[in-house]
């Protein structure tokens, strides 16, 4: 029998939810199972699936031993970095980091491990606030993420309460999130509000653009305005308003108007020579709108990366 105290970033969590995170090596079927046979037990009482953990809970696991190992070894390759940050913001809750071109937010297929998510992790252990021997089912995790080649402020919670809460508010649309990117080419329109649908194209890893709704398609809805046209090359600001993959790369491109050094959604061989190394995109500010919740005092706060980082902007000075 092992048994686990629920902590502060434990509580608030579904009981299945907790062993599935805790229990790596557990399959559902018979976790479920556990529970519904009292293996699985809650202050010693017998427990449902659904119930709501409360810190100080004990969690009674009478289970095989083989399902306390974890499944691989411990993830803690964060411990020998040194950590690297650009922190826009920081509070006891959450760190926005401005992530700069060429890193990745998390591992990839190739183990890459000097991402955002360890420095940040590094950093949160160097100063006492992440100690993982101390976690059941939690780490510091990423709110969203951009694109490796693409720079920008991205989120970071510092505990499961407010991991919880900023996902509820980005999925309801209350964290505005504003891009700067030089595109090829003179605007139409100094601003305007695009809207088309999306799909996924698996085999090639990027997206394809219609004007048309149909089968796996997804709304898309992108705002921009002119900030300045310079030698045939507009610098936009460009406003979520969805988030989808490649967005805003793919919906300027399908107006005729691809980014600068984007060799995917555009031709980027003379961009290479003028030194666009990567995308000319930069997630450059965040505004919150959060009127109530554990994250309220956040309301109508905007945060902004330092101009010295976005590295396109020169050609527009």
């Amino acid at each position: 029998m092992k048994e686990f105290i629920i902590g502060k970033n434990d509580a608030g969590q579904r009981l299945d939810k907790f062993i599935s995170k805790t229990l790596t090596t557990l399959p559902p079927s018979l976790m479920y199972k556990a529970i519904r046979t009292k293996k699985i037990k809650v202050n010693r009482k017998r427990a449902e699936q659904s119930q709501m953990l409360f810190e100080g809970d004990s969690v009674q696991c009478f289970l095989a031993p083989e399902f306390f190992l974890p499944l691989e070894e411990p993830d803690d390759a964060y411990l020998s970095i040194k950590p690297s940050l650009h922190i826009v913001y920081e509070d006891e809750n959450v760190l926005l980091a401005d992530k700069r071109p060429g890193m990745l937010s998390h591992s990839d297929e190739g183990g890459d491990r000097n991402t955002l998510i360890d420095h940040i992790k590094a950093y949160l252990y160097q100063k006492g606030e992440y100690d993982p021997n101390s976690e059941n089912s939690f780490a510091p995790a990423l709110c969203n993420r951009i694109d490796r080649n693409t720079g920008g402020i991205v989120i970071a919670a510092k505990n499961a309460a407010a991991l919880r809460e900023m996902n509820e508010r980005i999925k309801a649309r209350d964290v505005q999130k504003y891009y700067l990117c030089a595109v090829h080419g003179v605007m139409e329109k100094q601003s305007d509000v695009l809207t088309a649908y999306l799909i996924k194209n698996n085999s090639t890893n990027t997206v394809d653009v219609c004007e048309k709704p149909g089968p796996g398609r997804v709304k898309i809805v992108t705002e921009y305005r002119v900030l300045k046209t310079k030698n045939g090359d507009s610098l936009l600001e460009v406003h979520l308003i969805t988030g989808k993959t490649h967005q805003i790369r793919s919906h300027l491109s399908y107006i005729g108007h691809p980014l600068l050094g984007d060799g995917k959604y555009g031709v980027n061989r003379e961009d290479k020579k003028r030194g666009y190394r990567y995308q000319a995109l930069y997630s450059y500010k965040v505004v919150f709108d959060f009127r109530s919740g554990p994250l309220s005092y956040l309301n109508g706060k905007e945060f902004r990366v330092d101009d010295g980082g976005i590295w396109f902007l020169e050609d527009f000075r």
